[in-house]
């Protein structure tokens, strides 16, 4: 199958991988270079990178803007069978799509967590089912009717860096079947139910925060839910520490939440009725390390204090 591949972000490389293995892909679509890093070096799109190292053969372009008549003219000149598009950044007009089987793969159970940080809004809500959905593509964001799924639970040590990694191992297998099926006439699409929609906001570092009123439970569903970015980063000596991996307890110790109770073990007090447990901790400016080390490091004490934002007092 001649298959035409849109995406920018890492969580599409198994996918294509798979792809240009199984199938003759004839193009690629990405975003245009960006500045990165403290130099602002220009830096291709991890998808960029990737084809070009893996598949210098195959076409790659990426555009300003994707419907600009010369690309739109160029893409559908490659006579694809199929489009395949993961997390590529730029809506796709019809005058792109007129007349083309092109799919998407999106990293939830849809309806649930449309938008742009699905992973991130899934583990900071506490689902504990996850997934990929393939849809078709509409105008409507990820409102498309659904072709195809893969669910898998969420694991309450893992962060969202690691879901994303499990999730996008999974994407090859939901893609496929779906190529197969559309080749072969056995297609199923189902239409998402709006009354379930919810919405996965752009994060932001401004939302790298935690509420230790509300429980050790939401406590570690937020931390990991936001690491690696955009991280949570609380204030202890008036210095940034973010948090990387957390235990949740139950019963929980009096305490002022936030308050460490135990630095041995690196417990602190939440809402009275668990507790939360640091296991691994990044001081601003240095590497990660278990909290163990850290707490004999700064010879952390009892009573001392987290405050879930840097902006607090």
């Amino acid at each position: 199958m001649r298959i035409v591949f849109l995406g920018s972000g890492a969580f599409g490389i198994p996918t294509l991988a798979h792809l240009a293995r199984a199938h003759e892909v004839v193009g690629i679509v990405s975003q245009p270079d960006k500045p990165a890093g403290r130099g602002g070096q220009m830096t291709p799109t991890p998808i960029a990178a990737w084809a070009k190292e893996n598949l210098p053969g195959v076409p790659l372009v990426c555009p300003e803007k994707v419907n600009a008549a010369e690309i739109v003219a160029q893409v559908r000149g490659w006579a694809a069978d199929a489009w395949v598009v993961i997390a590529f950044g730029q809506k796709l007009g019809k005058a792109l799509l007129a007349d083309r089987f092109a799919i998407n793969l999106h990293a939830s159970l849809l309806p649930r967590w449309r938008g742009a940080a699905p992973i991130n809004a899934a583990m900071v809500a506490g689902d504990e089912i996850t997934g990929n959905s393939v849809i078709t593509l509409a105008d409507k964001m990820d409102a498309g009717l659904v072709l195809g799924t893969t669910t898998r639970p969420v694991p309450p040590d893992a962060t969202a860096g690691e879901v994303h990694d499990m999730l996008a191992a999974d994407g090859p297998e939901v893609v496929e079947r779906v190529l197969q099926q559309h080749a072969s006439g056995t297609l199923t699409p189902v239409v998402q139910d709006e009354t379930l929609v919810t919405i996965a906001g752009k994060m932001s570092k401004d939302d790298g925060w935690v509420d230790f009123t509300r429980g050790g439970r939401a406590c570690r569903q937020r931390v990991h839910g936001l690491t690696p970015w955009p991280g949570v980063t609380v204030k202890f000596r008036e210095q940034g520490l973010k948090l990387l991996r957390v235990k949740d307890h139950a019963p929980g110790a009096a305490g002022v939440p936030g308050a460490i109770i135990d630095p041995a073990r690196g417990l602190v007090a939440c809402d009275g009725q668990s507790v939360l447990e640091l296991v691994e901790v990044q001081p601003a400016g240095k590497k990660a390390m278990k909290w163990a080390d850290f707490c004999r490091g700064k010879r952390v004490m009892a009573g001392e204090q987290l405050v879930g934002r840097m902006s607090e007092q």
